[in-house]
């Protein structure tokens, strides 16, 4: 763990069948993780989906905007952001870590991203 500070962004009650709400969690996440700021996503719940190859790059956060939602991902990635999926959602979107786009660092278990939140000083974004 690094001194620097630290960002967890929840991404828990956004629905990736509803673009647009999409869009500020992965903007906050390559902002903070440009600012030089350490920077987890967890996926979880439908948001989980995301981790899954094909379900992002088909996803827009516009209608008519030509970047995807894999695209803000990718900036973020690049950025140093780094994504995680909730290991539940393995089962839950019948996906397997072979699944998972390249852009997901792996797996983080429910109690394991609790402790990180209440055990550390990080600050936590819930979308």
């Amino acid at each position: 763990m690094s001194d620097r500070r630290r960002l967890i962004v929840l991404l828990v009650n956004t629905d990736p069948r509803h673009g647009p709400e999409l869009g500020a969690p992965l903007y906050h996440a390559a902002v903070a993780a440009a600012m030089d700021y350490d920077v987890d996503v967890i996926c979880t719940a439908a948001a989980g989906a995301l981790m899954k190859k094909g379900v992002a790059e088909s996803l827009r956060i516009k209608p008519d905007s030509p970047k995807t939602v894999l695209d803000f991902i990718r900036n973020a990635h690049e950025a140093g952001a780094r994504f995680l999926c909730c290991s539940a959602n393995l089962e839950l979107h019948d996906m397997t870590e072979t699944d998972m786009i390249p852009e997901c660092s792996g797996l983080v278990g429910t109690a394991s991203f609790m402790a990180e939140i209440m055990e550390t000083d990080a600050r936590v974004l819930t979308y």
